[in-house]
């Protein structure tokens, strides 16, 4: 296993948080019954980078695919554990660092699911991600991952503002309803969206104030990043149904070799 290098950006806090994150990112979904189905469809054994608290992971390795999580954050892999545990299935989780990582072993299928890719801001870290990622590449492996798609219009609209998100708000058992509220500024020179959390009661104003940091990969820079890194962009969908990639698509889905 290589040494841990910190992490580039502010998140980590974030994800501090395993079991809050899951109730405002509560998983399923076309997401997951795609992975879930591409890596069923490539057999063998499977690696996630980022994998969190599991959402994606779980349900290949209840089909009993070899299954290993890799991810930085203590707490998210803790919360995985209990939930792989509850259900009864086996999953390897290991924290480590996905820019710079030697698991000792190949994968058949490797895969970068709901946008953590973005958490790495600089071009090195990226190719060093893809690197990593080769080398742990079986013959006839296929990388698969999915970032968003930059909306020049939404990230001209990052003002700093705070603003309620209502699609996001959730009922905690243990304090009741949860308001979430994001105030987002976009830094155009790294591409980098700098964003404050703050998940709020009513009798618990602001309990949780957590930076989250995403990087823009733009489409056109994207496969010469990938090339960088000794990988191929073979196919690149823009949902999860498996349409062409188009300038308005919502996500970039990404298949590699």
């Amino acid at each position: 296993m290589s040494h841990r290098r910190r992490p580039s950006n502010q998140s980590e806090a974030f994800y501090a948080h395993a079991r809050l994150y899951d109730r405002i990112f509560p998983g399923g979904g076309p997401s997951v019954d795609f992975y879930r189905a591409d890596a069923n469809r490539q057999g063998g054994r499977v690696l996630e980078l980022g994998c969190g608290t599991g959402n994606k992971l779980i349900p290949i390795a209840s089909g009993g695919q070899p299954c290993v999580g890799l991810d930085l954050s203590p707490d998210m892999l803790s919360e995985a554990q209990r939930k792989a545990s509850e259900r009864g299935v086996a999953v390897e989780w290991i924290q480590g660092d996905m820019r710079d990582f030697d698991l000792g072993r190949t994968f058949d299928y490797v895969f970068i699911a709901a946008n953590s890719l973005l958490h790495l801001h600089e071009a090195e870290d990226l190719v060093s991600c893809f690197r990593s990622v080769r080398r742990h590449l079986a013959p006839g492996a296929k990388f698969v991952f999915n970032v968003f798609n930059p909306s020049v219009q939404m990230l001209a609209e990052a003002d700093g503002v705070r603003r309620t998100r209502k699609s996001l708000s959730f009922m905690d058992p243990d304090r009741g309803d949860v308001s979430v509220d994001v105030a987002e500024t976009y830094d155009s020179p790294a591409q980098v969206t700098r964003g404050t959390w703050y998940l709020s009661t009513d009798s618990e104003p602001d309990f949780v104030v957590a930076p989250l940091e995403v990087r823009s990969i733009f489409p056109q820079e994207l496969p010469l990043l990938l090339s960088l890194g000794g990988l191929e962009l073979v196919e690149r969908f823009g949902d999860w149904s498996g349409r062409p990639f188009a300038a308005d698509a919502p996500i970039q889905l990404c298949i590699c070799e």
